[in-house]
């Protein structure tokens, strides 16, 4: 396995996605799970973070951020909640 060295904002939104799904997710998911739908409260939180339109350019209302940090929050949100990830 190769390592791979972030930068500082890869880091950054990683750390901050992870701390955001096991606090903000995790502890929910199983009530989601069961009710078949995701908190919109979440969702907005998502957007407030920059966690949604990661790829967007601005002029959209994303945040462009590159690949990588994407990669790396999707993978964190999924470990709070397989489904919240997607």
């Amino acid at each position: 396995m190769q390592d791979l060295e972030l930068t500082e904002e890869q880091t950054m939104i990683r750390d901050m996605a992870r701390d955001f799904a096991r606090n903000e997710i995790a502890p929910h998911a199983q009530a989601w799970e069961k009710a078949g739908w995701i908190d919109n409260e979440v969702v907005r939180k998502m957007g407030e973070l920059g966690l949604l339109g990661m790829v967007a350019p601005e002029e959209w209302g994303g945040s462009y951020t590159d690949y990588v940090a994407y990669a790396l929050a999707v993978e964190e949100i999924a470990a709070g909640d397989g489904a919240t990830g997607r």
